[in-house]
């Protein structure tokens, strides 16, 4: 069987274990059915997700000219405390910044190799933390705009880590990463530090959510897959967690850092 299209990011299905689906253009895999299979992934030309021309991806599967010019890849995306929409301002087109900002975010803190602060859009719960590869999460404030959401984390950030370490997060190796933390007490903990503009939107009585990946084997030395540089790949995918696809030679594949490339993709 073989696939042709250009890579988006997984979309996931909050089950246990969470289900993965690869949706190209006109079709789409369940990627927990090739666990066990041989995969052949070989790069084709590149399709900026904006403009859809043959271009080298510069960042987060755009071109460069599309990567500083649309909004959907501006500073406020990675960093949303430079967010303006709630003050009427325009960054780079001010009806999409509105749509996007003003909408209720939450700060949360995953667990994933650490336990690490994050912001995200309150529909993107608990999608984002799949994403992230957290096997366990938790909302500590929700917010009616991006820039709340965006200064509180920079607040908290002084005293929780803001980033995720990929290889102790493939390891899933307890020593390294996997262990279970309290987020519940977590959250008691940063209470404080919560800025003013938002302590009144402080969430004080949910639990943690759980998250189980379909992996049948952990790398104990994951190796990332530069498919620009090695033009093809075959292995046997023994795991997905995250947006990674894990092969059974400890290889993994970034299917998200590698959005707008396009593959084809065979399955034996």
């Amino acid at each position: 069987m073989q696939y042709q299209s250009v890579l988006t990011k997984m979309e996931t299905e909050f089950t246990s274990p969470i289900q993965y689906y690869l949706v190209f253009e006109t079709d789409f895999i369940n990627m927990n059915q090739l666990l066990n299979k041989t995969l052949k992934i070989s790069f084709v030309k590149y399709q900026c997700l904006n403009c859809g021309l043959d271009k080298p991806i510069y960042r987060q599967g755009f071109c460069k000219s599309c990567f500083f010019d649309i909004p959907q890849a501006a500073d406020w995306i990675m960093r949303p405390e430079l967010s303006t929409a709630h003050l009427d301002k325009e960054d780079r087109d001010l009806e999409y910044e509105k749509k996007v900002q003003l909408q209720p975010h939450v700060v949360y803190l995953a667990n994933s190799s650490n336990v690490k602060v994050g912001v995200t859009r309150k529909t993107q719960v608990p999608t984002r933390w799949i994403d992230q590869g957290a096997h366990e999460a938790i909302e500590i404030v929700e917010v009616p705009n991006r820039y709340l959401a965006g200064i509180t984390e920079v607040a908290l950030k002084d005293h929780v880590a803001d980033k995720t370490n990929w290889r102790k997060m493939l390891k899933n190796d307890p020593e390294a990463s996997g262990e279970d933390e309290d987020l519940v007490e977590w959250r008691e903990r940063l209470k404080d530090y919560i800025p003013e503009e938002a302590k009144t939107y402080y969430i004080a009585n949910n639990t943690e959510t759980n998250m189980d990946f379909p992996v049948l084997k952990y790398p104990k030395k994951p190796s990332s897959l530069n498919l620009l540089k090695a033009k093809e790949y075959q292995g046997v995918l023994v795991g997905i967690k995250g947006q990674y696809l894990i092969f059974d030679d400890q290889t993994v594949f970034n299917i998200r850092a590698n959005e707008g490339l396009v593959v084809s993709i065979s399955i034996n």
